[in-house]
């Protein structure tokens, strides 16, 4: 018996859950060969903390020391049907750029014909008001390399030269099996689209604790942003992908190598501030209705991410 979507435009008949793609994907550069040249205090990010996709940019933006450079405001967790909203709460604000009351009014304003889902994160760009992504993809790599000349932490390269091919590698298993995965059962309308998405998930997640048992990190000697990208679906796995979306074999806290690799990245200078657990569980079980009709926030599960691991003796 299939169930009600929670992106019914994003349903196939099979019951499987097929992400839009990211509609916006200009560039910021910092040679100036586009129409968007790195500059200090013109773009600004629009996010959700709950968001996992918008939670790699906060933590890339916060590792390498662009917070003076882009300014961020957070949307509202609890997202109606209107979409993101703009209010004032607990790590969340009224949009101090353009008064927008909506997410929505960005994508209008760059594009009035826009139809697809309003996500975030967004860049957007203060002189040309429109917005230049919406693709995390994209802006990982943004952050990462074209805002070296005022960024506080420079140093700090998330896509090394020589890692790149292992780690364009892992990513794409990461994303189909993980990041996606978890959304392809959660928001499963069918008992075998369901089924056909956590096997693989599981079967990924025992490979990468496999893995983490032999290094610190995924790809090389430091934190990249294979690192980055796993960290952000394992940091809620238990909080509401275990339950919420039914994610439900094991928990991350359980697995030997990788609930300690969790804890090390949570423990990484910067990480921990751009993690909102209350912000998660709002918006996934406030309001994904249609999984959770109740709309029904738990209480718990307790989390522990300040234990100390013993994991740089595999430096």
């Amino acid at each position: 018996m299939a169930s009600s979507a929670q992106f019914p435009d994003e349903q196939n008949d099979d019951g499987n859950f097929d992400r839009q793609g990211d509609a916006f994907r200009d560039w910021v550069r910092a040679d100036g060969s586009s129409d968007y040249p790195a500059e200090s205090d013109r773009y600004h990010l629009y996010v959700c903390y709950a968001c996992p996709w918008a939670h790699r940019i906060i933590i890339a933006r916060e590792l390498k020391g662009l917070q003076h450079v882009i300014g961020l405001t957070a949307v509202d967790p609890w997202r109606d049907d209107h979409g993101w909203a703009f209010r004032e709460g607990d790590g969340f604000s009224a949009d101090p750029i353009n008064g927008f009351a909506y997410l929505k009014e960005a994508y209008l304003a760059t594009d009035p014909d826009y139809r697809g889902r309003h996500t975030v994160p967004v860049l957007w760009d203060k002189h040309t008001q429109r917005i230049v992504s919406n693709s995390d993809d994209d802006l990982l790599r943004m952050l990462n390399a074209e805002f070296n000349a005022f960024a506080a932490r420079a140093v700090v390269d998330l896509f090394p030269a020589d890692h790149r091919d292992e780690i364009d590698r892992i990513n794409a298993i990461i994303y189909e099996k993980v990041n996606n995965g978890v959304y392809r059962a959660g928001f499963a309308t069918t008992q075998d689209a369901y089924e056909d998405a956590v096997a693989p998930l599981f079967a990924t997640l025992d490979a990468l604790d496999d893995r983490l048992s032999r290094r610190r990190y995924l790809v090389g000697p430091r934190l990249t942003e294979a690192d980055i990208r796993l960290f952000v679906t394992l940091v809620r796995f238990d909080a509401v992908y275990h339950g919420h979306f039914k994610c439900n074999v094991q928990q991350i806290a359980d697995y030997p190598n990788l609930g300690p690799y969790l804890r090390d990245i949570y423990q990484h200078p910067g990480v921990a501030d751009t993690v909102r657990i209350d912000h998660i569980k709002t918006h996934y079980y406030g309001t994904h209705l249609e999984i959770n009709p109740t709309g029904i926030i738990p209480v718990g599960p307790e989390l522990d991410f300040d234990t100390p691991t013993p994991r740089d003796r595999l430096d």
